[in-house]
């Protein structure tokens, strides 16, 4: 279905229903309906958009859209689904990252396509969320044609996709944890350090922030393995021996998780090539038991 001949509605007007909706609109969609929980949430999506609509429940977005978006929490998604009456050579997409398309199952008891569009990509508020859309990838599952259309509304996003099974849905959406939310979580923590010598949270997070900028033009233009910096990737026993000392004395609950990290570290440092198989089992060994008092004596550091 070409963009202009589509008419899309939006079941949930949160921060990712509306990013998406504006975004679609933007780009020639036609999105005609809208349904929330909260009245006021509809109406604020709806005055986004010239041609855009109220509607008082889900079904009455499903009676006038062809492509609905669920874009309601996660656990409301498959009640959602088994409310409405769903017609045939209708659309129907939620959008979460960690479900597959299975929990919507009673739309295609209905003979309705089902599919999923997730975008990779942080949403803490409605603007931020439709400024970062552009550029995000997005993870898309269906059959066909849905998932040509999906595709397509990738793309006209200004975005990449990746085409997932549902048995990939889980593993991609914890994969996404580990690269956002836990980034937020190593952060804190460093700030926590940080405190140890007088400095608070705000002043040591905008001390960071530039390294982890550097870090990320890092890894975007020079990629893995050979992004990676710092004590692992040179190999430097006897500064992350001081570090591990340094934990195990000041902040202990960091300790494990240092290690632990840096041991999951080794194989990237490795890879790049500037250590080499017994100083990664040297690091290994470093990393895998506790610092001792008396500090480390090998002459190689």
């Amino acid at each position: 279905m070409k963009r202009q001949n589509i008419t899309v509605g939006f079941i949930g007007a949160g921060t990712t229903g509306t990013a998406l909706a504006v975004r679609l609109a933007q780009k020639g969609y036609h999105v005609i309906a809208v349904a929330s929980r909260t009245q006021s949430s509809a109406e604020a999506l709806a005055k986004r958009m010239d041609s855009c609509k109220v509607s008082k429940s889900a079904q009455e977005v499903a009676d006038a859209a062809q492509l609905v978006f669920i874009t309601t929490p996660d656990d409301t998604i498959a009640k959602v689904a088994a409310e409405v009456n769903w017609h045939e050579s209708q659309n129907v997409v939620h959008c979460s990252g960690a479900h597959s398309v299975d929990i919507l199952e009673p739309v295609t008891k209905n003979g309705a396509s089902a599919g999923c569009l997730h975008p990779l990509q942080t949403f803490a508020s409605v603007e931020q969320a439709i400024n970062n859309i552009p550029g995000s990838t997005f993870a898309v599952e269906a059959h066909e044609p849905l998932l040509t259309t999906l595709k397509d509304i990738a793309t006209a996003l200004g975005g990449d996709w990746v085409v997932l099974k549902a048995g990939d849905k889980v593993l991609y959406h914890a994969a996404a944890v580990f690269a956002c939310n836990y980034l937020v979580t190593l952060i804190k923590l460093a700030t926590d350090l940080w405190q140890t010598f007088d400095v608070p949270p705000a002043k040591a997070t905008k001390a960071l922030l530039p390294l982890l900028r550097g870090t990320l033009n890092n890894i975007e233009n020079v990629g893995l393995p050979n992004c990676l910096t710092g004590p692992i990737a040179r190999g430097d026993l006897g500064t992350i021996e001081k570090h591990l000392a340094a934990l195990e004395k000041d902040n202990s609950t960091l300790l494990n998780m240092y290690q632990e990290l840096g041991l999951q570290t080794v194989p990237i440092a490795l890879a790049k090539g500037k250590i080499d198989s017994q100083r990664a089992a040297e690091l290994r060994a470093l990393l895998a038991k506790k610092p001792s008092t008396g500090g480390h004596s090998c002459e190689q550091c």
